[in-house]
């Protein structure tokens, strides 16, 4: 089974990548973020002629999150229940293929001094609560732009980003409380040393410079991570014509 995540950054203007990256990829499961779309406009018609049925979750300018699924979509959820606070189109689950699939797009935080980095740790405490309460015969996954890099071998030059969000410790620790609930982060099983980003600034020629962070995550509970058999970042979907900053990033479940 083939999972991906994928932040488009505006399903408006990437859809033709989009539909070309999943005739060339072919994914069982693709979840993207930051759609830019209401659930109206989101094009449901042209993915199922591609081959894949979708569940989309947004709110028209901002954020949305969506799960394109060639293997069923079944049980479709959205955020936190009526007690959570999503911040937005942030999260959408839904079951495929036997899979429990939560597509993730973790609040940027801004700067850690704002009330929206606080709000950021706020719905990472939610995503964890939710996760424990997986039932335990579950394969699950959360995969998404978690706006967080784990650790410095995930971001091209440490010192450039001290005292910024995605790098700090009080981010980090919420990436770790899922691994300590059960959570694998599956593309660190097969590239322990780091260096392989899916983030990269439009500005400055980041992405030729290679000034990127890895921040789109695939974390997988321990009976689905066991079977992982290989991951990767699609960077050659980061050039061309108008690409999203933001590379798929892929993991192969057997």
């Amino acid at each position: 089974m083939r999972i991906a995540t994928w932040n488009v950054n505006s399903m408006n203007v990437r859809l033709p990548r989009v539909l070309e990256w999943l005739e060339l990829a072919e994914p069982d499961v693709l979840c993207l973020q930051e759609t830019k779309q209401s659930d109206e406009k989101f094009p449901h018609e042209q993915l199922k002629e591609a081959g894949y049925d979708s569940v989309h979750h947004g709110e028209g300018r901002w954020n949305g999150v969506a799960i394109l699924s060639r293997v069923g979509i079944e049980e479709v959820t959205t955020g936190f229940g009526p007690d959570g606070d999503e911040r937005g189109a942030r999260l959408i689950g839904a079951t495929c293929g036997g899979v429990r699939i939560l597509s993730c797009y973790v609040p940027n935080g801004r700067s850690l001094d704002s009330e929206h980095f606080e709000g950021k740790l706020a719905w990472m405490d939610q995503l964890c609560a939710l996760l424990r309460d997986s039932p335990a015969d579950q394969d699950v996954v959360a995969l998404g732009d978690f706006n967080i890099a784990p650790d410095d071998a995930d971001v091209w030059d440490p010192e450039a980003l001290i005292g910024m969000t995605h790098v700090s410790p009080q981010e980090r620790a919420k990436l770790a409380a899922l691994t300590e609930i059960g959570f694998d982060d599956v593309f660190r099983r097969f590239y322990p040393d780091g260096g392989v980003f899916s983030w990269w600034d439009y500005r400055d020629g980041a992405f030729h410079k290679g000034h990127g962070m890895r921040i789109d995550l695939i974390m997988a509970s321990a009976s689905l991570a066991e079977r992982a058999v290989g991951a990767y970042v699609d960077r050659e979907a980061r050039k061309g014509h108008k690409p999203s900053d933001h590379a798929p990033v892929v993991a192969d479940f057997s």
